[in-house]
């Protein structure tokens, strides 16, 4: 039987999951509290976000490891220019003062999201303010993709690794969702350092082969991720060797005999990060667990006129 949290990943014939990437980054501020709290209202039961730790060894949720001018607001209110702070040297009490409500719509980043809502007062939240939203009893059925976030400086560090899974796993242990949590990372080597510390968690491998583009304006995992452009490597085989629970790629790289091959060998495969209507419907034509996205309710639209469920 499959851990509680890989099957609420898992699909069927009329099941495809729907996985609120960021929250539901197309239309609200990402990796928000307010972000988390609407894909969760409107029945997406499973959330992906990332993690990273201040200075002061304090999880919190956002994806790059500097603040990018893009969609952060210092405290005077205007978008950051120039330096950018990085995160792991701040302290919480400096990263709070921070606000991510707004997009610059100027840039390359602020431009792919046009429809994002434009707020005040969003702060950087805690991995804790999240834990207790998902605990609450009307989510009781969440599940949480937790995206352990790799430092290419200290990739090769053992000491990081091991003290950004304590200190992540401490608090979702804390929090009493360890049954409900996937630890998902593009570091192979940070998710053997899960498997070892928290082996009752299952681990999902997020894969981008080195020849796809980087999204803009988003830090690359290309620097943390195996090279998996080799003909000769079956990447659903070298994740089930490393003692992955789930697989998740991007979508485009996905063919039908890799997705085979992953059931073959039991994997759950969950796509990232499929936005576009034409790009959804192949998602679902090819059959795939779960489908990470910016725009769930998109996806829950797609599945719906076609007969499919998210949920079971």
């Amino acid at each position: 039987m499959k851990p509680r949290q890989v099957a609420a990943f898992s699909g069927d014939s009329k099941t495809i999951r729907v996985v609120g990437h960021r929250g539901a980054r197309g239309i609200l501020p990402e990796n928000s509290i307010v972000g988390f709290d609407f894909a969760l209202s409107i029945g997406v039961e499973l959330l992906e976000f990332d993690v990273l730790l201040t200075a002061d060894d304090v999880p919190v949720i956002t994806h790059n490891h500097e603040f990018h001018g893009s969609g952060v607001r210092g405290p005077d209110g205007a978008f950051l220019n120039g330096e950018r702070p990085r995160v792991s040297s701040l302290r919480m009490e400096e990263v709070v003062r921070f606000d991510i409500g707004r997009l610059d719509g100027t840039t390359d980043y602020g431009r792919r999201f046009p429809d994002q809502a434009q707020m005040d007062g969003v702060r950087v939240p805690r991995l804790s303010e999240l834990l207790r939203l998902v605990s609450q009893p009307k989510y009781e059925h969440a599940c949480l993709m937790l995206e352990l976030k790799s430092d290419p400086d200290f990739a090769q560090d053992s000491a990081v690794r091991e003290r950004i899974v304590s200190v992540i796993c401490r608090d979702v242990c804390e929090a009493k969702l360890a049954d409900r949590t996937l630890l998902h990372s593009f570091d192979w080597a940070l998710l053997a350092e899960c498997r070892r510390q928290a082996p009752d968690m299952p681990v999902s491998f997020l894969t981008q082969l080195q020849e796809s583009e980087d999204d803009v304006g988003e830090d690359s995992a290309i620097l943390v991720t195996p090279d998996l452009d080799r003909p000769d490597i079956s990447v659903p085989d070298e994740v089930s060797r490393a003692g992955g629970s789930l697989w998740c790629p991007y979508f485009s790289e996905l063919t039908a005999d890799d997705l085979a091959r992953a059931r073959e060998l039991g994997l759950c495969v969950a796509v990232w990060t499929v936005n576009e209507p034409e790009d959804i419907d192949a998602m679902i034509d090819l059959g795939v667990d779960a489908i990470v996205t910016d725009y769930p309710g998109r996806v829950q639209r797609r599945l719906s006129d076609r007969g499919y469920r998210w949920t079971r």
